[in-house]
């Protein structure tokens, strides 16, 4: 078994900051790739911003220059700061991981709970 904690999220005013931060425990050989998708009310869910093993890192257009996702020094941690906050960036956040399980090295994805960041106006 793979758990997946989410914390960090919370009311912030627009132009603000916060940090988000994924932690993974359990039966964890090696994980790929670590990524934050987000879901607004009635609207699907998006990639927000993923990083790979190697440290490569892509966003969406709308977090490019704003988020930056980043892994944490056990490498079983993911943060994502989000700064220079809007309104649209409210949502859920969700973190996403391609996980390679300890005793099978199989390909398992797992997500967080979830946390939501609503951004005041």
């Amino acid at each position: 078994q793979v758990q997946v904690v989410e914390s960090g999220g919370g009311l912030v005013q627009t132009g603000g900051s916060l940090r988000l931060s994924c932690a993974a425990s359990g039966s964890i050989f090696s994980i790929n790739t670590m990524a934050w998708y987000r879901q607004a009310p009635g609207k699907r869910r998006e990639l927000v911003a993923l990083i790979y093993s190697d440290g490569t890192t892509n966003y969406a257009d709308s977090a490019k220059g704003r988020f930056s996702i980043s892994r944490g020094n056990a490498n079983n941690t993911v943060y994502l700061q989000l700064n220079s906050l809007k309104p649209e960036d409210t949502a859920v956040y969700y973190c996403h991981l391609v996980v390679i399980h300890l005793h099978t090295h199989t390909s398992v994805d797992v997500w967080g709970q979830g946390t939501l960041v609503p951004v005041s106006s």
